[in-house]
């Protein structure tokens, strides 16, 4: 997936300092790793979070979020949250909320 180096440097920033993080190049852009665990992502103008089939539902009741499909496939527990509307929120917030779920994931 491209990515947006902006946005990528800001999720950088976002991350510095919290246990067990690692990036990784990933769809032609650039995932971050829990615990060697998908977390979070970025592409040109939103951010990508793992939050998990049982709390996807509550991920897309908020502002500027939608699920994700590749190859016209439903990729249930990933979303996208629009880079204005994750910066808004704070992206510490939608760390945080996937990594209720990754964070229980064992580790790789």
């Amino acid at each position: 997936m491209p990515h947006d180096p902006h946005l990528a440097d800001q999720m950088r920033d976002a991350l510095e300092g919290r246990a067990g993080i690692t990036e990784k190049a990933m769809f032609g852009g650039f995932c971050w790793m829990l615990h060697g665990n998908m977390l979070c992502g970025v592409e040109v103008g939103r951010y990508m979070f793992r939050v998990g089939k049982p709390r996807e539902p509550e991920a897309l009741t908020h502002e500027g979020t939608e699920g994700i499909a590749f190859n016209g496939r439903r990729m249930g527990g990933i979303i996208w949250v629009d880079a204005e509307a994750a910066e808004e929120a704070g992206l510490t917030f939608w760390i945080d909320f996937a990594a209720v779920f990754v964070g229980g994931l064992p580790p790789k």
